[in-house]
């Protein structure tokens, strides 16, 4: 995937969530609650809490709120018992979408992400047609802040086990097996790097390139539809969208 694409997605999706704290809220406390039911409440012998729950925190959900997701996870306190869900699909000009859901319904959920897909250009896949082009990945946000060295950042994320680290401009962008995201992190950390987030995430194998504006219009309509259903947890795309396209379209 490309810096333009990847500086062009995370900006967009970023200014979705900006316009949504509440949902964003809620979507991330699902995601804990999930992970505590999946695998237990403690933080040392649940990986995946784990990350969820440094999602959260950098997110800014208060800690109680955190901490009664996790309840309700393990069964201490009640609450809607939520299911993980994936749906593959096509958004306009061949652009591969892969929508992470956490529904109580999941035919209600299906027929709207279908109808979303449908209604926009784009249309849903079978299981498998689209995930072969995607790999999951951990991501670390570092932020440049013209003090800190590139290359010693590399050799500290190399050796707590980071694949590779790419300039996004405004930040770092450290990508790690799903295994190592919370251990280089914690090397990050501890080395004085300051950390603006760390989540797990699908990273695309290849490309769409999108050059017109109405086109990436189309694209983005779909990405931010989907973004803002309350089952959907995340949506990856693998769009390769210029800054000046991005421009145009005014992200």
């Amino acid at each position: 995937m490309s810096g333009h694409s990847k500086w062009a997605t995370t900006k967009h999706k970023k200014g979705a969530l900006d316009k949504a704290r509440g949902k964003l809220f809620a979507k991330i406390i699902r995601q804990v609650e999930v992970a505590a039911r999946e695998g237990g409440g403690h933080l040392d012998d649940n990986p995946t809490l784990r990350t969820m729950y440094q999602k959260a925190r950098d997110s800014s959900v208060p800690m109680e709120t955190i901490e009664r997701a996790i309840k309700r996870g393990t069964g201490e306190l009640e609450g809607v018992r939520y299911e993980p869900i994936v749906y593959e699909g096509y958004a306009p000009c061949g652009v591969a979408v892969i929508v992470e859901c956490l529904t109580d319904n999941r035919n209600r959920t299906g027929a709207d992400i279908r109808a979303t897909f449908s209604k926009n250009g784009g249309s849903m896949a079978e299981p498998g047609a689209v995930a072969w082009q995607f790999e999951r990945k951990g991501v670390v946000i570092v932020p440049q802040d013209g003090k800190l060295s590139e290359d010693d950042l590399m050799l500290l994320a190399a050796d707590a086990g980071a694949e590779d680290v790419r300039d996004e401009g405004d930040s770092w962008e450290v990508l790690t097996p799903p295994s190592e995201l919370a251990a280089v992190r914690s090397a990050l950390e501890s080395g004085g790097w300051p950390v603006s987030s760390s989540e797990l995430t699908m990273q695309p194998s290849q490309s769409v390139p999108i050059d017109s504006e109405s086109d990436a219009r189309k694209v983005l309509r779909l990405i931010d539809l989907l973004d803002e259903h309350d089952d959907v947890q995340n949506v990856y795309a693998n769009f390769d969208i210029p800054d000046s396209v991005m421009e145009l379209v005014g992200v």
